[in-house]
């Protein structure tokens, strides 16, 4: 029996505290495998100990939605008896050890926890954060996961409609990837994670068990420090033809009144299953590892409870019922083994070769487990408004901001996934939202995933709010009502208060914006300890968000459509540069204030912009974000392959008015002739706008201040991404 010693409780991730918690709860000493069970429960990953208390606070309740945090994820009515459900999660640790398998398995993952709750998945998206364009490992990194994230996704046969990709020096030694999966589902056929009851059997389907991804929980609730590649033991691998094959079968029990409850194998694999379900359920669970299908020799229960093997699944039945559920999992070529009971002692039994292995309260893998109050200190925000160099051209600086890493072309990375597979994708990648059509309907759902780090350091509750503005934005600017966000918390250490500080500060503007928005979160992930050496990476909290369009056919997009259209400003500008695109790419400083984000005037300007869309006629909108106006209206060109005639109000100064990042804006265009009415529902409506200009043939002028051809625009913007990850030399720095 294997002595332990307080070097294997540290090598466990324990505290001494935690430990003598654990000795407490088990009135005696732990073996070697409740030891290994305790360290993934209790980790940062599975329990959220040091976020709990604060993420309580976040608003969660709505009357459409159905199923809040708690479950594998969330869920939502989109009428017609339609279920909307959908959750983000990160595998942050894993893709920077193991890129392509780490991407897929988050992939995977993902897709996992959707189905679960009886979904079929319809829609990928990723939010993807890398290091300076110059760092040695940063193309490296971009390739692997790429290729991941397409290679498992287009293997399921589910399309990826967007994301986001940024660079920063913060991530040179942890990367973010964040996956969200959004599937549709029956109200009346959504499946939970409850064990209810007694004496029903316990079944383990999917692939087999190796010895891959032990203690990957673990590792993702530590930091990184130069050693980390020799980690890579703790990254799984993904097969995703085994998990299209698991995704079928699974709906295919479904379809049946067979199941009681079921659950994923995600993070720590056997154990979190079947202790989160016995949990949930009130129940206990009795395991026989003997009867777990294993593709290894001489497995350890230590090496089963804790493996992390993908493409798995955990089911409770309704006794009786094994042997058709078996039948169907056969027909799919998959493992079915019947490995434990449910019980009614509310622990969890683990045997191996005739042994109890482990014998636990379950209660102590959940409700015992760490709560922390970690101490937080909310430093100032930034402020001030920054000089910069009137002198510098207008136009020039644009094309240097459309080339730059952060705002160039996404197209090389979009064009690696399967953006239309399943024939419902009605926008892809390269607008505000992804919208995908409800399945012989026509309704849609509009995803976004959003966040602004360089704001949420500057300031981390604005930043927040904003992150949280935008999507909702970007849901309202193709004509959608935005209904519920998941969110991906990316943070560093939280046992530096500093750290801490921004976490809470984070959860609370998050928290503002959905309650000013009645954009309820639903679920989400908590992503900590992204720090290599002790140096920490910008306050990252992503914002994966879903409306409801209610005809597809209305839907609005960000290309200009006809020639001499009117272009109107919605929203008040003020000029704000802090922070800004501009301030980092031409005059090459971060600083300043983050811009203030008033979450009345987003919603009355945003309410207003979709009332237009939704009355017909409105069939051109882009909403205002990173580069300010003239990029929106760039894009809009670029995406349209047509130009347009600027000019500024009067007394505008050039630069802050094109260039500035003020919220709660958009750009919208139509014909003249809807002129009188649109003007007139917006000062009906008390929302600031303003006429600048109208589309034209072929270049973006702004009067007095210079012009440039479309095609010029559009080899700046399009011409960076393949150029680095062909090799190229890339002197690019941020």
């Amino acid at each position: 029996m294997t002595a332990i010693t307080p070097e294997l409780v540290k090598e466990h991730g324990l505290s001494d505290d935690e430990y003598a918690h654990i000795k407490r709860l088990m009135n005696r000493e732990p073996t070697l495998v409740e030891l290994g069970i305790f360290s993934v429960m209790w980790s940062e990953h599975c329990s959220y100990k040091s976020t709990r208390v604060h993420l309580a606070k976040l608003p969660t309740k709505a009357s459409w939605v159905i199923q809040g945090p708690g479950e594998n994820a969330g869920v939502i009515d989109i009428g017609d008896g339609d279920a909307c459900i959908f959750k983000m999660e990160s595998h942050n640790h894993p893709s920077f050890i193991e890129p392509y398998q780490g991407a897929a398995t988050g992939v995977g993952g993902i897709m996992r926890d959707v189905f679960t709750m009886g979904a079929r998945p319809v829609a990928m998206m990723n939010a993807l954060r890398f290091g300076e364009p110059s760092h040695p490992k940063t193309r490296h990194l971009v390739s692997g996961v790429v290729r991941g994230i397409g290679g498992y996704g287009n293997c399921m046969g589910v399309p990826t409609v967007g994301g986001e990709v940024n660079f920063h020096k913060s991530y040179n030694g942890n990367i973010l990837v964040n996956a969200m999966c959004v599937g549709l589902a029956r109200t009346d056929k959504i499946f939970k994670s409850a064990a209810k009851g007694a004496g029903n059997p316990v079944v383990y389907i999917g692939s087999k068990t190796g010895r891959d991804g032990i203690h990957g929980a673990t590792m993702a609730s530590a930091e990184f420090d130069d050693a980390s590649e020799e980690k890579r033991p703790t990254v799984q691998v993904g097969d995703p033809f085994t998990e299209k094959l698991l995704l079928e079968a699974c709906l295919e029990l479904m379809a049946t009144d067979a199941i009681i409850a079921i659950q994923d194998m995600g993070a720590a694999g056997l154990t979190s299953s079947s202790a989160e379900m016995g949990d949930k359920g009130g129940s206990g669970i009795e395991l026989d590892l003997d009867k777990v299908p294993q593709r290894e020799a001489n497995m350890t229960a230590y090496d089963m409870m804790l493996s992390e093997s993908q493409e798995r699944m955990l089911a409770v039945l309704k006794p009786g019922r094994e042997a058709e559920a078996e039948a169907i999992f056969k027909k799919w070529e998959l493992d079915f083994a019947v490995i434990g009971i449910t019980t009614d002692t509310k622990r969890l039994v683990v045997k191996h070769k005739g042994e109890v292995v482990a014998d636990m309260p379950i209660t102590a893998l959940s409700d015992e487990a760490p709560k922390y109050s970690r101490p937080f200190e909310i430093r100032p925000a930034a402020t001030g408004a920054p000089s910069f160099d009137k002198s510098k051209p207008v136009m020039a600086s644009l094309k240097t901001i459309l080339a730059a890493p952060d705002m160039a072309s996404r197209r090389w990375v979009w064009e690696q996934y399967d953006v239309s597979v399943m024939s419902d994708t009605v926008q892809a990648p390269g607008g505000d939202s992804a919208v995908v059509r409800v399945h012989g309907t026509k309704k849609g759902l509009a995803i976004t995933t959003d966040v602004t780090p360089r704001y949420c350091k500057a300031d981390p509750f604005e930043g927040a709010k904003q992150a949280v503005a935008e999507a909702w934005r970007n849901i309202t600017a193709v004509g959608a009502r935005p209904l519920a966000v998941t969110d991906n918390l990316n943070f560093g250490n939280p046992q530096k208060p500093q750290i801490m500080g921004e976490i809470v500060a984070g959860i609370d503007g998050i928290g503002e914006a959905c309650r000013a928005l009645d954009f309820p979160v639903i679920g989400g992930n908590c992503s900590l300890y992204n720090e290599t050496n002790g140096e920490g990476i910008l306050p990252t909290p992503a914002i994966g968000g879903v409306g409801l369009m209610k005809d597809v056919a209305k839907s609005a997009t960000i290309a200009f459509k006809r020639n001499v259209d009117v272009i109107m400003l919605v929203g008040e500008t003020k000029g704000h540069l802090g922070q800004s695109i501009y301030l980092r790419e031409i005059e090459g400083r971060e600083e300043g204030a983050a811009p203030r984000v008033h979450l009345p005037s987003e919603k009355r300007n945003g309410d207003f912009v979709r009332l237009l869309i939704e009355a017909g006629g409105i069939d051109t909108v882009h909403d205002i974000s990173d580069g300010g106006l003239l990029v929106a209206i760039a894009e809009m060109c670029l995406a349209g392959k047509m130009g347009a005639n600027i000019r500024l109000p009067d007394g505008s100064d050039p630069i802050p008015f094109l260039f500035g990042e003020d919220q709660a804006r958009y750009v919208v265009a139509f014909p003249s002739a809807m002129s009188v009415r649109v003007t007139d529902t917006a000062r009906n409506h008390g929302v600031p706008h303003v006429l600048i200009g109208c589309t034209a043939p072929d270049k973006l002028l702004v009067e007095g201040i210079g012009e440039l051809p479309v095609s010029e625009l559009r080899t700046a913007h399009e011409g960076w991404f393949p150029r680095y990850m062909s090799g190229e030399e890339v002197p690019v720095t941020n």
